[in-house]
């Protein structure tokens, strides 16, 4: 029997550990600079604008920033705590960072019965003029390709370097419309979006929501983009989808499945 006080500690432990990968994965320790893009026009290191993960980080593992990371530990908490069932995907990974946290998240807590998946084209976003809608065309983010494209063998490195590639973490290569619709995946408690555009961020609810348990989360890390917005609601609105959606940071957004 474990007393009070050893949980405590064991909690205190695997608190430290997060919050230290929380600044690891975002780079907060040692502040590397941003790459000037578009709409995140700064060349040095911001705290703040790391912390909302509004800069793309020249090194860092993940670029949704701190407060993004610290919403995917409260769900995760959450999901653990409560007992829903179910494993963890992110689609779209980037360099890996928050699949990487994921995973450190049930290592912190012993827990070896549930699995990340992680889902990406690891070959950057598809080409503007392929898709079918016209947002999406517009928005065309297949020119930042030689930023975004991080490639699966670079991926799993990062994972590695955390000493978390193991039999819990399992990666989907390919575009969602060819790999989600068979997935070999039997239930979701986390399914994370970071896919910015519309068309794969209907494929991704399409596919994968059914399978998220109820208590389950749905984290949409792209809702303040207009096309992956306009995509949510309208697959809520075809589908009846009507749980109340929270905002994260002014970015990002996430709603909690019902019974």
């Amino acid at each position: 029997m474990h007393s009070t006080a050893q949980t405590e500690q064991t909690e205190n432990t695997a608190q430290l550990y997060l919050d230290l990968m929380k600044k690891v994965l975002a780079n907060t320790i040692y502040e590397d600079p941003p790459i000037p893009a578009a709409w995140a026009p700064a060349e040095q290191y911001d705290e703040l604008n790391r912390r909302l993960g509004v800069d793309w980080p020249s090194v860092a593992h993940t670029m949704i920033g701190i407060r993004r990371l610290e919403n995917v530990e409260s769900c995760v908490k959450t999901v653990l705590a409560d007992g829903v069932p179910g494993d963890f995907i992110e689609t779209g990974v980037w360099r890996g960072g928050t699949c990487i946290f994921l995973r450190a998240v049930l290592k912190a807590y012993g827990v070896t019965d549930r699995r990340v998946w992680v889902a990406d084209s690891f070959q950057g976003m598809p080409q503007a003029d392929a898709t079918t809608h016209d947002g999406d065309r517009e928005l065309a983010t297949d020119q930042y390709n030689a930023f975004l494209a991080t490639d699966l063998t670079t991926v799993r490195g990062n994972f590695e370097r955390y000493g978390l590639l193991d039999e819990q973490v399992s990666f989907l290569p390919g575009w969602f419309k060819d790999t989600l619709p068979t997935a070999p995946i039997d239930r979701l408690s986390i399914l994370r979006l970071d896919s910015d555009l519309y068309e794969s961020t209907r494929d991704t609810l399409v596919h994968l929501y059914p399978k998220l348990s109820p208590g389950g989360f749905v984290i949409v890390d792209d809702y303040h983009i207009p096309v992956c917005r306009e995509a949510v609601h309208d697959w809520r609105d075809e589908y009846g989808v009507t749980e109340p959606i929270e905002d994260i940071d002014g970015l990002g957004a996430f709603w909690r499945r019902g019974a």
